[in-house]
This record gives structure tokens, sequence and C-alpha cells, in this order.
């Protein structure tokens, strides 16, 4: 079996780790001649110092070296999503399954990444795409720490067969049939670890957190059941299993973002300082405009559009959320 991985950032490069275990050779692409260049001389990239990736990681930065591939894992930006998926349309085999690790939904079309697969690539490969998602920071997998993550498809054979590729000792895999809750799940929970890291820059502890996580989880609910997702996905491993660890982890970029926009920095100057991609800011828009046409209630989320992209000030906002109309729970 040939696996490759397109997009070498922290979390493709650390899935390549983990894949290099169980398979002889793993093929990694990545646009960047920096980190082209990097890689074939260090093995490593500057987000996991001190992971090398083994020999038997190739690394490339054609596509024509990729894309002939058994399993093909996309491990880039929603923002680069589409793009990318053009770019390899008219190269892959029908017989490729296709797995996204990306966690968001695209702003122009409301798609998540499995959609955004299907509506490149056409009918013929809706059973060939899988989702992996769940309580996963690329930090800890490549230290081979404990792991649980969801293989999520319409095909069950076919999530059953990616549970096979990725488990091991250390990486536990469910499946789960519910692909588009899982994705709702994963591209949500980064606008609330987002609202998390807000709180702690502002100086508030547990409680917020605590209430931040359980109120979100309703909005998260509200949005998938509106899309015939199944609510007990949100209540599991992509959901509240994932949810947990962004929202509180050191290693949560959305986490870390929204503490630098919580202590005064704004949100282009809180990315910077980031140094990666994150997916929560990228995902409001989306879920604003989502939540507008089914009539949903998502105050956490439209608060948050109302911090990173109407520049309002959070602890006027947060008031404002806490002065909401009573309600029950």
């Amino acid at each position: 079996m040939k696996i490759s991985i397109i997009g070498a950032g922290t979390f493709g490069v650390s899935l390549a780790k983990h894949l290099s275990k169980r398979f002889n050779d793993v093929f990694v692409y990545t646009h960047s001649a920096e980190k082209y260049n990097k890689l074939i001389s260090d093995r490593k990239i500057q987000t996991l110092p001190n992971i090398i990736l083994p020999s038997t990681v190739k690394i490339y930065n054609n596509l024509d070296y990729i894309v002939d591939s058994d399993v093909l894992i996309i491990a880039v930006a929603s923002l680069y999503f589409r793009d990318t998926i053009k770019k390899i349309k008219n190269k892959i085999h029908k017989k490729t399954i296709l797995v996204t690790v990306t966690k968001g939904i695209e702003k122009e079309s409301l798609l998540t990444m499995s959609q955004v697969i299907e509506s490149e690539l056409g009918e013929s490969f809706k059973g060939n795409i899988v989702a992996l998602s769940g309580p996963s920071h690329a930090e800890e997998l490549a230290m081979e720490m404990p792991t649980t993550i969801v293989s999520a498809s319409k095909n069950n054979d076919l999530a059953k067969l990616i549970q096979d590729v990725f488990m091991n000792e250390y990486l536990r895999v469910y499946t789960n049939d519910d692909i588009l809750g899982v994705e709702i799940c994963g591209a949500v929970k980064n606008i609330l670890a987002l609202a998390c890291g807000i709180s702690t820059g502002l100086g508030y502890g547990d409680n917020l957190k605590a209430a931040i996580m359980t109120r979100g989880m309703a909005e998260m609910v509200r949005l998938g059941e509106r899309l015939n997702c199944k609510r007990d996905t949100f209540y599991g491993l992509a959901g509240m299993g994932d949810l947990i660890v962004t929202a509180i982890s050191r290693h949560s970029r959305n986490n870390r973002c929204g503490e630098y926009i919580g202590s005064g920095l704004n949100p282009i100057d809180a990315i910077n300082k980031v140094g990666m991609v994150v997916e929560g800011i990228n995902a409001i828009p989306a879920c604003i405009e989502l939540s507008k046409r089914l009539g949903i209630d998502m105050p956490i989320t439209y608060a948050m559009d109302e911090v990173i992209n109407m520049g309002l000030n959070p602890r006027d906002v947060l008031n404002k959320l806490m002065l909401r109309e009573k309600k029950s729970e």
C-alpha cells in the first residue's frame, strides 16, 4: 500500500512519522522550497524541533510523485484546500482513498472539506473519502503519547480500512459513519477554543472556560442537528473530546491566539505571533452564514465575530454575552 501526504505542516509531519512505523515508505509533498530543503537536510521542521523523520519518509516538492497512491492524505489549511484538490483532480486514480485531516468550513461555499472534495471530483469519488478527526495534537502524536481519533466516512468499510491503517498501540481509532457531523465538530470547536483563549487573556479563570465549552457545545449540537448530523457524534471524540483538548491545551494554536487577543493584540498580530494557521478565525464567517440560513442561535460564535472581524473590545463583548435575555438551560 502506497501512502502519501500532501502538506508538511506540524500534523502532516507527525502523521508521516507515525505511518512510517508500519509502512516501508511514506511520501510527503510540500509546496514550500524552504521547507523541502529543510526536511531533506535536517529531516525535521521548526514546529517539531525534537522529531527526526526516518529515512523511509520520502520528501517531494513535485505532486506527480505523490498522487499515484492507494491512500492520499490531505493535510493543508482550509484556505488552500480547494486549490489543492484542483491541482490533483486530473492526476489521481479513481480507486485512491482520500483522507482529509483539515478542520474547517469553506467561507464561500459553506462546505466542509469532504464536501469540497466531492464538489471538485464528482460523484465517482463520494465513496472514497474519509475524515480523520478527534483530540489529537500533533506534538503529542509525534512523541507517541496515547491518542484517540475517529475515522469517519459514508462508506463504513472504508472507515474500517483507514482504522486499520492508522491504529497501533498508542493511536486508537474509532469509526463513525457521520462524516458531516465529525467535520462540523472540527470546525466549530476551533472557534470555541479562541473564545477560551480570549477569556484567559482577559484574566478570567476556569469558571468562564467551563461556561464557554458547555454552552458552546450547545451551539455545535444545534447546528449539527439542523444539518441532519447525529447528536451522539457531538458528544464523542470528534466533538466533546476535541473541544476539550483544543480549548485548554498549551499546544492549541486557536487557544493561544485567543489569549494573545484577550491580552490586547489585534487579530492579525496575534496570528503572526502564533506563527501558524489559526483555523478558528477562518471558520467564523462560514459558521455565521450557516447560522443565519438555518436560523440557529450561536451567541458565542457571533461574539467571536464581533471581536475578530468587527474590532469590538473583548471585555465589552463578554459583558453583552453575560447580560443576554434570561433563559432556561
